[in-house]
């Protein structure tokens, strides 16, 4: 399951440099996720770091990409493998 951040997003840049794999970026109104990068973490924490930092509880899981955790673990896998 890639995350997604919400229209309730403030924009207070916390998320952004917590994500290993680079999925967050500023997007034209609202920070976004790249779901192609997104592992939740997995591979390197146990829980989803933008989660964690984000003081207004606006990035849950998109239920357009719905992963299980073994198809996040190869996802990191193949993202680690082309760093």
């Amino acid at each position: 399951m890639a995350l997604h951040i919400t229209d309730e997003c403030i924009n207070c840049d916390v998320c952004e440099p917590e994500c290993p794999n680079k999925a967050i970026y500023q997007g034209v109104e609202i920070y976004e996720i790249n779901p192609d990068l997104c592992t939740e973490c997995v591979g390197h924490f146990d829980t989803p770091q933008c989660v964690e930092v984000c003081p207004v509880d606006c990035i849950p899981v998109n239920p357009e990409f719905m992963e299980t955790q073994d198809q996040l673990m190869q996802k990191y896998k193949k993202i680690v493998s082309q760093n």
